[in-house]
């Protein structure tokens, strides 16, 4: 295939039945289409440039790579994958129709884009990543990957030593509160109405952990009037307000956030869903290398693995990518051995 690319940066769509459509263009999505391109499969990836992992100003826990800014990444992930003549298209999937037999027996998926556009495929690698859905605190969203954060092994060593706060959402913050205590010897628990046990408790004094029941009313920022005395950065943050007014300053927050696999446009593939305990999130469900119950679909990254990180999102890619070139591979024979038959009978 050529990489044929546009004015915005996205390769033009085919017209013909591609190998693969991969839609989500994140570490699991590109990863996948170079393992698929490099056994010289036609394969395209769907990318509507939203990545989970845009706010961050760096990656963080991948040897080699630590430090390197997402869009770094993501723009190299682009370009190899174009060296071997996969394409990457911009734009969302609107609608995925089920799988129909083709005139050589093989499947043949199509997907609508949000333009209108269309893509014929015989395989589909599911790579959409999550949304991570942040508790109604006003003023918290803003901050969302730079003071709020939510992976200890992503930022934390950013943060280290500073007034950290964990905002609760449910029995997964505890343990939160436990990794970032590594951290931070200056650690406040806002329970924000989840409970804790006196075992919990215990550990939290014995740890030098604060525990804070009053409610949290707003994220406060530098110039509200919140520290007299104290310049910080002006839009920094700069702690919560209480419920009943008082005010506890803090520089990170901390939280547990609910993972939403990213499902649009793919619901009538009916790909099964799992929920997580502590209604944590909600994944597609998979098996070995990413396959589904779906004939012809997998899944990998983040949508299924809700608490990858991008080391881990690209290697699940390349193993489904790599599984799914052994079944096309299979396929190919036994079509080829299919018209051999007809020919020669």
């Amino acid at each position: 295939m050529s990489a044929q690319t546009s004015h915005h940066d996205g390769d033009i769509l085919p017209t013909e039945t591609v190998d693969v459509a991969v839609v989500g263009g994140g570490a699991a999505g590109l990863n996948g289409a170079l393992m698929l391109a490099r056994s010289r499969r036609s394969v395209v990836v769907i990318d509507s440039g939203t990545p989970r992992n845009a706010p961050a100003a760096a990656m963080h826990g991948f040897i080699v790579l630590d430090g390197t800014p997402p869009s770094e990444i993501l723009g190299r992930g682009r370009r190899q994958v174009r060296r071997y003549g996969g394409r990457v298209v911009l734009g969302e999937v609107a609608a995925a129709a089920p799988a129909a037999p083709s005139a050589d027996g093989d499947l043949r998926f199509t997907l609508t884009l949000a333009d209108g556009r269309t893509l014929a495929a015989r395989r589909v690698l599911v790579a959409t990543g999550l949304r991570d859905v942040l508790p109604e605190v006003p003023g918290l969203a803003e901050h969302w990957g730079h003071s709020v954060v939510h992976c200890p092994y992503c930022h934390g060593w950013e943060v280290r030593d500073e007034p950290i706060g964990i905002l609760a959402t449910g029995p997964a913050s505890i343990h939160h509160a436990w990794l970032f205590r590594q951290l931070t010897d200056d650690l406040v628990y806002f329970t924000r109405g989840t409970g804790l046990d006196a075992d919990t408790r215990a550990r939290f004094a014995a740890r030098g952990v604060r525990v804070v029941e009053t409610g949290v009313e707003e994220v406060v920022n530098d110039g509200d009037g919140a520290l007299a005395g104290v310049r910080l950065t002006d839009g920094a943050l700069a702690g919560v307000r209480l419920t009943d007014g008082a005010f506890v300053g803090r520089r990170v927050l901390a939280v547990a956030t609910r993972m939403q696999a990213r499902t649009e446009g793919l619901e009538d593939l009916k790909l099964p869903m799992e929920d997580l305990p502590d209604d944590m999130g909600r994944r597609f469900a998979s098996a070995m290398a990413g396959t589904t119950e779906v004939p012809g679909v997998w899944v990998a990254g983040n949508a299924t693995d809700l608490t990858a990180q991008v080391g881990a999102a690209a290697a699940a890619g390349a193993l489904s990518g790599s599984h799914i070139n052994a079944l096309l591979a299979a396929a190919d024979t036994d079509a080829a051995l299919a018209a051999a038959q007809k020919t020669t009978g």
